[in-house]
C-alpha cells in the first residue's frame, strides 16, 4: 500500500489501528479481544414484538390516567410476555441486530420503568404528596440505571445470575400489587383502596427501585435447556403451574414475583455467611463463564 493510499485511509478514520482496518476491509475476523460487530440491519419480526411491548407499556399509562388500574396492571404483565419473546424470536430467526438491542432497551424503559411508576402513583402514591412522587421517581431512576448498567456491564462471569432485580420482575411487583388489590376489592375480599395502602405501596416501590440497582444476585433461569429431555414429573409440574396461575392470576403472580423479589437477598445472605463472593466478582462464578456481560443469547436483553 503506497503512502497516498494510506493517508487517504487514515483521513477516513485515523483512530482505527492499521491492522484492524485491513482485516475489516478484507472481511476477516476481528482482532482478538474485540467484540464481533453487530448487524446494523432492521428486521421486522423481532422488532414487531418489541413494538407490541412498547404499546402495552404506553397502554398501561393511558389506562392509569383514565383510572382503569386493573387494565393497566394487566398490560404491564402482557408487556413482560412480549419482552421475553422478542429476543427468542430474534435468535430463532437469526435476526439479531444492534438496532433491535437498543430499541428493546428503550421499550423496556417505558414498559418497566415509566409505566409502573405512573400506575402506582396514580393508584396509591398521589395522596402522599411529595413523598409519593419521590418514591415513584426513585423507581424510574432505578429502572434507568438498571438498564444502563445491563447494557454496559462487562464484569459478569456467571450468566446464571442477574446483578440486581431485573426490571420486568420489579415492574411485576408494582403491577401485581395494583392488580391483586383491585381484584380482591372487586370480589369483596378486602375493602382497602389504593390510598389506604399508600404507605405499603411506598415501601414496595422504593424497595423495587433500589433492588434493581443493588448488587444482590437473582437467579436468571438462563441455564435451563428447554431442548433437553426431562423426567415426566417436570412436565406434570409445568401443567400444575399453569393450573395454579389460571385459578387466580393476580394472587398467584404477585405471590410468585414477591417470592422472587426476596430470593435475591436470601441468596446474598447465604453467600455472605459461607464466605462466597458474588457471581460477577473474581472467583465468584460457580458455573461455566459466559465470557462477558452478555453472550449471543442475551442480545435482546431478556431479563433486563
Amino acid at each position: 500500500m503506497n503512502d497516498d493510499s494510506r493517508a487517504e485511509r487514515d483521513a477516513i478514520d485515523p483512530r482505527e489501528p492499521d491492522g484492524a482496518r485491513e482485516e475489516v476491509a478484507g472481511l476477516a475476523e476481528p482482532p482478538a479481544g474485540l467484540a464481533p460487530q453487530r448487524s446494523r440491519r432492521i428486521y421486522l419480526l423481532p422488532n414487531a414484538f418489541t413494538t407490541a411491548n412498547l404499546f402495552a407499556g404506553f397502554y398501561a399509562i393511558v389506562q392509569a390516567m383514565n383510572d382503569n388500574f386493573e387494565a393497566a396492571a394487566i398490560a404491564i404483565f402482557v408487556a413482560m410476555v412480549l419482552d421475553s419473546l422478542d429476543g427468542r424470536v430474534a435468535r430463532m430467526t437469526n435476526t439479531q441486530s444492534a438496532f433491535g438491542e437498543q430499541y428493546d432497551s428503550m421499550s423496556d424503559m417505558v414498559s418497566f420503568g415509566a409505566a409502573p411508576a405512573l400506575v402506582i402513583y396514580e393508584w396509591s402514591l398521589r395522596g402522599l404528596g411529595k413523598w409519593g412522587w419521590l418514591a415513584a421517581f426513585i423507581y424510574v431512576a432505578g429502572a434507568a440505571l438498571r438498564l444502563a448498567r445491563f447494557n454496559t456491564n462487562l464484569g459478569v462471569v456467571d450468566k446464571r445470575f442477574f446483578q440486581g432485580l431485573p426490571s420486568p420482575a420489579a415492574a411485576a411487583l408494582i403491577a401485581g400489587l395494583v392488580w391483586i388489590a383491585t381484584d380482591l376489592r372487586a370480589t369483596r375480599w378486602i375493602t382497602a383502596t389504593g390510598p389506604d395502602l399508600a404507605w405499603f405501596a411506598f415501601v414496595l416501590t422504593i424497595y423495587a427501585g433500589l433492588t434493581m440497582v443493588s448488587n444482590v444476585p437473582f437467579y436468571s433461569f438462563k441455564d435451563i435447556n428447554l431442548r433437553r429431555s426431562v423426567p415426566f414429573v417436570f412436565a406434570l409440574g409445568v401443567v400444575l403451574l399453569f393450573v395454579l396461575v389460571s385459578s387466580d392470576p393476580p394472587v398467584v403472580l404477585f405471590t410468585l414475583f414477591l417470592a422472587y423479589g426476596l430470593s435475591g437477598y436470601v441468596l446474598w445472605f447465604w453467600r455472605r455467611r459461607h464466605g462466597r463472593s458474588m457471581p460477577w466478582q473474581s472467583g465468584g462464578a460457580t458455573g461455566p463463564p459466559s465470557g462477558g456481560a452478555r453472550d449471543a443469547g442475551d442480545e435482546r436483553g431478556d431479563g433486563r
